[in-house]
């Protein structure tokens, strides 16, 4: 009895703890399988194989409520403490190579989350790329600045140098 409690407070800490919570079916996968999953998602998040009816209990013990329905078969976590992102694209693109894992939604930012969310979720940008995105764009902006106050400058050299040609032919 204390193990459940010790394995349901966990749980809950994990739920309190994590930035987005993504739950899964992991179905017919083999161990194998599902240390490759780890690896895959173990630099933003955790994955684990929980009881249904002591995540829920936990659930409560969160004070997250909506994910009751989605803890049904057997069931893994994955709970995010980084990029959210990464994490959902490596669980799509392993659920495309992996039938047998199927994504059931989540918890993200106060609210459930449903597996089309997830996948939406999935499509976005990393956080990384985006980043890039933002300073090419900077660059961009920074380079027609310097563009825009050197082009004066530059039609004042042009000028004065038209000007010191015509003075020198006649």
């Amino acid at each position: 009895m204390a193990n459940k409690e010790a394995t349901i407070a966990e749980i809950a800490e994990g739920f309190r703890t994590s930035s987005a919570v993504l739950l899964t079916e992991y179905r017919g996968l083999t161990v194998a399988q599902l240390k490759q999953l780890r690896s895959n998602i173990r630099d933003n998040a955790t994955y684990a194989v929980v009881k249904n009816t002591l995540a829920k209990r936990a659930l409560n013990e969160a004070g997250v409520s909506g994910l009751d329905a989605e803890l049904v078969g057997p069931t893994a976590i994955a709970f995010v403490h980084g990029d959210t992102v990464s994490v959902a694209k490596a669980l799509r693109d392993f659920a495309k190579a992996n039938d047998k894992l199927v994504l059931k939604g989540g918890y993200f930012d106060g609210a459930v989350v449903t597996v089309e969310e997830v996948r939406k979720l999935a499509d976005l940008e990393t956080r990384e790329v985006l980043l890039a995105k933002l300073a090419g764009a900077f660059k961009a902006s920074l380079f027609g600045a310097a563009y825009m106050f050197n082009a004066p400058l530059a039609q004042a050299v042009r000028t004065v140098d038209a000007l010191r040609q015509k003075k020198e032919s006649a």
